[in-house]
């Protein structure tokens, strides 16, 4: 047994069995497997790991047959699909605000949450008040101590420093390409990204189309389940929203039911998950969108149906198209009252050189 999965049976709960098979299936074999597998953390402990890979070939990643970069929105470009919201986009999106309701669709960030690998959330008062009395009024305040990951913890937004692909032999860091092309060796730092950090990110402000998948299936899909291009245009047509409603710039999210286990079984939620597969990637890649967004963690499906692959959804869209990326999201309201259009809002936090941003996204109808 691999001191990785030993250290994860320890712990208990669901996530380690699955976790072990996941990588065992994979192809995990042997002490240079291992050593790779430590490297892992969140949710690519779930990641594949080839033999192949152990031996640090400099095969062509599978999918990748040619350079994605420079992006459409040029050679030096930051802000990847974010750039699709434009005076022109925000106007267009303001015409879809009827009866002027708010919706929060993002996570309480609170401690005992699904969180992936080793991450934390810990939230601390010091000093309880932390300061005060002062002056003749007696004034006292608190203040808040948080330690996370915090842009990767609860809700949570990709930003497209996230995400690359090892071109080239593996360790090899002026071949580890991201969004545009640039690599770790251009913006790698500990101190934070030296680009593609999450506040060269535009606020978004766009039409989105939600996409009831647990109406369409009849219940809560389950992990492993590919939500396909079919599958969007059966719920679209159950929904009564024609496909020509989906414009460039547009968002699309997923509600699975996955959702549903937030808390309730973190275990589960942690094993794996329902979602898009690389068909409905390339649909979205089609219609230009500027993000993806589901009641799940990863918004893709895990695993990949293909099970030499990891988490490729997020390689196709972040890496290659700078589609972006919200994973978490709560639905619930919105579907009650069958409000599957709407407006998205959001503007991931500016800290200079985050792989991505929590906050509150909200839906406006």
């Amino acid at each position: 047994m691999d001191d990785e999965v030993r250290d994860e049976e320890q712990k208990g709960g669901m996530a380690a069995t699955d976790r072990r098979t996941l990588l065992r299936t994979a192809g995990l074999a042997g002490a240079a497997g291992a050593a790779l597998a430590g490297a892992m953390h969140g949710k690519f402990s779930l990641a594949p790991v080839t033999a192949a890979q152990a031996q640090t070939t400099a095969a062509m990643p599978k999918g990748v047959d040619k350079p994605w970069w420079p992006s459409k929105w040029g050679k030096d470009d930051e802000a990847g699909a974010s750039n699709h919201i434009t005076p022109a986009k925000v106007l267009d999106a303001a015409k879809w605000i009827k009866d002027g309701k708010i919706y929060k669709i993002g996570r309480v960030y609170e401690q005992g949450m699904p969180l992936f690998g080793a991450r934390a959330f810990s939230l601390r008062i010091p000093g309880g008040p932390t300061g005060g009395p002062f002056g003749d009024n007696k004034l006292v305040y608190h203040d808040d101590f948080l330690a996370t990951e915090i842009s990767q913890t609860g809700t949570q937004f990709d930003g497209l420093g996230h995400i690359g692909i090892q071109m080239g032999k593996d360790g090899d860091k002026s071949e580890m390409r991201f969004y545009n092309g640039f690599t770790a060796a251009e913006i790698s730092d500990a101190y934070g990204l030296k680009k593609l950090g999450a506040e060269k990110l535009k606020p978004l402000f766009t039409r989105a189309h939600l996409i009831d998948m647990v109406a369409l299936k009849g219940g809560m899909m389950d992990a492993g389940q590919e939500i396909t291009t079919a599958d969007i245009k059966a719920a679209l047509q159950k929904q009564n929203i024609p496909e020509s409603d989906i414009k460039a710039g547009d968002a699309i999210m997923f509600h699975t039911g996955w959702g549903s286990l937030w808390m309730k079984n973190n275990d589960r939620f942690n094993s794996g998950e329902p979602g898009i597969g690389l068909d409905a990637a390339r649909w979205v890649i089609e219609k230009d969108l500027a993000l993806t967004a589901a009641d799940t963690w990863a918004v893709e499906v895990v695993p990949n149906p293909d099970k030499s692959l990891a988490f490729a959804v997020h390689a196709e869209l972040q890496t290659k198209h700078g589609i972006l990326n919200h994973e978490n999201l709560i639905f619930d309201e919105l579907v009650a009252e069958k409000k599957y259009q709407f407006v998205y809002c959001f503007t991931p936090a500016p800290i200079k050189g985050a792989t991505g941003s929590n906050g509150s996204p909200i839906a406006i109808t």
